[in-house]
């Protein structure tokens, strides 16, 4: 197990939660600790080990994290 794997018992838990808005099942992304949901197109974030499941706290994918702009594609 790496160091951004959650426990085994925080696992299961993970692997149960749905998304709030679609009911869709998230992913894990370790490395920005969130649960990403693919079909509403946001991510929640986990804070101190505890998904926040609010749609007002989650990050649209199309956003980078911590409010950062987004890296531009394409020509200038």
């Amino acid at each position: 197990m790496s160091p951004a794997d959650p426990p085994v018992s925080d696992r299961h838990m993970l692997e149960r939660l749905v998304c709030p808005v679609t009911r869709a099942t998230l992913r894990y992304d370790a490395s920005r600790q969130e649960l990403v949901s693919a079909a509403a197109g946001l991510a929640f974030p986990i804070r101190n080990g505890v998904p926040v499941m609010l749609v007002d706290e989650a990050r649209p994918l199309d956003a980078a994290p911590n409010g950062a702009a987004p890296p531009q594609s394409g020509t200038p």
